[in-house]
Formats: structure tokens, C-alpha cells, sequence
């Protein structure tokens, strides 16, 4: 049997049991693909559920407020996701007639949809001939084909592309696209694939030349960002304040609370004496307690966060600043450190 036919026998053998395959609904791919992204499955799947439990169709998505999409996306990372489906789910209400597109040229033109969740959608619900290429797949084709242009090079963004192409199963290519993905989740994986049970092995240049470790090869071009977050707690009766970001930074639009960022790590005299929190509270103001340092890693960011107990208020408040009850605390989309930490002492 050639490369497809051994990948369609696997796969029909060994696929994992998962209820966005048992659809052809546009709207049901497209929550499973977005929510997928950068994120495992196991995480992935429990925020599949809610959404689909609370957002059954599109017109229910697009009458969602902001703030009930990012709390229910708490957690997930990547938050911007959450913001761009809903953008999303408000165009395809309003000029698709609520009806989720399910054509590549469609598709591409949403908010938060590539080319690899456009060919995903595309295929997986009209069965459109358009090839996926996620990180599953550069891996598996790197290591069989022996590609070992970097995969995030433009070059070999289109070689790779092109490979898959050019590998596609044109009478079923959303079975293919889904063999391949799950190929590359389950047996191909980046660390300890499991070649001597592999279908293909014998013709996987990796396999033969001892190299399935060296690929595929990619370019470390990221550089790591380290900020250093001062968070004040101040409490007034049954109220916590509050801040609410801006749309310009990591966390869009949720909550965390007063921020005093620095460039380094300050001892809490100098943090204190600071001109920037001078501005905002007074020189006697009083520490309650103070936090050890946590060390938070986004993708591309490193935080370290610092907790600080204050007595008192503040002379005067930031525009995002805000008193909130603490039985609302629940209901408000915070970050995952921020959700920790203020869980651990009021206990919502």
C-alpha cells in the first residue's frame, strides 16, 4: 500500500472517539478548530462543551457580550481567540444570513481564520480538496519526505505546503486532513514517536537515517520578554478594587488589579517610594502583606508577580480603577494568575 492508503487504514483503527468529528456543522468545526489552537486537546475539550452548551448556533454567539465570552475562555491562554470568534460570529450574523460559511474563499476572509483553520473548516464540512498544515502535519512530513528547510521560513511555509498538496487524497481530503493531524497528535509526536509500530516506517527517511530527532527544523527567532508586574490589593468593607485593562496589552479588556509595572524586580521601599505609585498613594501608606514572587510564562513573555496588601485607599484612581463586590468576583474574566491568587483568599 502506498503512504495514503497505510495513513487511511491507521487512522481508521487507532482515531480518538471526539464529537467534532461526528458533524459536517460549519459552526461546531469552527469552535473546535479555534479552541484548539495552541492548546491540547484534553485542555481543550472541557471549553468545547461549555460553549457549545452555552452558544448552540451562531446567532446565539454573535448576541454574546464580550465579557461572557472571556470569562468563559478563562483559562485557555490566548485570549484574543475569544475576541476575534465573537467578531466572527457578529459578521457571519449579519452578512451571511447566520449561516456559517463552509468554503475556503469564505472563510478566509473571518476574523481569526488562517489559511490552515480556513482548509480545516473547508474540508472537514464541505469536504472541499484544500490540504491542512498544522504543526502535526510539518512534523510528519519533515520526518517522512526528510525536509529539513525550517518550517517557519517562508520557504518552507510554501515547501511544505506544496508537499501536502501534492500528498492530498483529492476523493476524501477531510478524512485525509484528519489522519494526518491525528497521526502526527498520537503516533509522530515531537518526543518518543513510536516508529517501530509506525505503518510508514519503511519509507520514512527519518526512521532510515536516524534523524526523526533533528526534525523538523525550526528557526528560534522569539525573544523572550521578561516585565515585572507589582499588583496592589486594597479592600473597602466587602469590596475589592479593581482594574479594568485596556485593549493595547496581554489580557485585553479583563480584570486584574492596580498594576504597578517596573523594569526590574524592586525592593518594596523602592517600589514604594516610586514616583508612579507617589502619584496614586500617599508616603504612610501602610503594607499589610506582601507575596513572594510567582513567575508567570505567556508564549512570548516571562511575568514575574508580586502581590502587595495595602491599608487604606488610594489619593486618587487610574480610569480602569474600579470597586467591585466580591460576590461579583466570579462573574468577571480575569487572568489565570490573577483568578488564582484572589481564589486562594476569598474562596469564590
Amino acid at each position: 500500500m502506498n503512504f495514503n492508503d497505510q495513513l487511511l487504514t491507521w487512522y481508521q483503527h487507532n482515531k480518538r472517539e471526539l464529537p467534532w468529528r461526528d458533524t459536517d456543522d460549519a459552526y461546531i468545526i469552527w469552535l473546535s478548530e479555534i479552541i484548539l489552537q495552541q492548546t491540547r486537546v484534553e485542555q481543550g475539550m472541557p471549553y468545547f462543551y461549555r460553549f457549545v452548551e452555552k452558544y448552540p448556533d451562531i446567532q446565539h454567539f454573535a448576541a454574546a457580550d464580550e465579557d461572557d465570552i472571556l470569562k468563559l475562555w478563562q483559562g485557555l491562554g490566548y485570549y484574543s481567540r475569544g475576541r476575534n470568534m465573537l467578531k466572527t460570529a457578529k459578521i457571519v450574523a449579519e452578512q451571511y444570513n447566520g449561516v456559517f460559511p463552509d468554503s475556503y474563499y469564505e472563510l478566509i476572509k473571518l476574523k481569526g481564520i488562517g489559511e490552515y483553520t480556513a482548509a480545516a473548516i473547508a474540508s472537514f464540512s464541505a469536504n472541499e480538496a484544500k490540504a491542512v498544515v498544522d504543526g502535526n502535519v510539518y512534523r510528519v512530513l519533515a520526518r517522512y519526505f526528510g525536509i529539513y528547510e525550517p518550517i517557519n521560513s517562508q520557504q518552507g511555509k510554501k515547501i511544505f505546503q506544496a508537499t501536502a498538496d501534492d500528498l492530498l487524497n483529492k476523493q476524501a481530503p477531510g478524512l485525509h486532513n484528519q489522519a494526518m493531524m491525528e497521526f502526527g497528535a498520537t503516533l509522530c509526536r515531537p518526543k518518543n514517536p513510536d516508529c517501530f509500530i509506525c505503518p510508514v516506517r519503511e519509507g520514512c527517511f527519518a526512521f532510515t537515517n536516524n534523524a526523526v530527532h533533528n526534525l523538523p527544523v525550526k528557526l528560534n527567532k522569539v525573544k523572550i520578554r521578561e516585565r515585572y508586574f507589582n499588583y496592589f490589593l486594597l479592600t473597602d468593607d466587602n469590596h475589592l478594587l479593581m482594574n479594568r485593562r485596556d485593549d493595547k496589552d496581554i489580557w485585553a479588556n479583563m480584570y486584574d488589579l492596580p498594576l504597578f509595572e517596573t523594569n526590574g524586580l524592586l525592593t518594596i521601599p523602592e517600589l514604594m517610594r516610586s514616583a508612579e505609585v507617589l502619584e496614586y498613594f500617599s508616603d504612610d501608606t501602610k503594607i499589610a502583606e506582601i507575596s513572594a514572587v510567582k513567575k508567570h510564562i505567556l508564549t512570548h513573555q516571562r511575568l514575574y508577580v508580586r502581590f502587595i496588601k495595602l491599608r487604606g485607599k488610594p489619593i486618587k484612581y487610574k480610569p480602569g480603577w474600579q470597586y467591585t463586590s466580591l460576590e461579583n468576583l466570579e462573574k468577571l474574566a480575569l487572568p489565570k494568575v490573577i483568578f488564582i491568587f484572589l481564589k486562594n483568599i476569598f474562596n469564590f
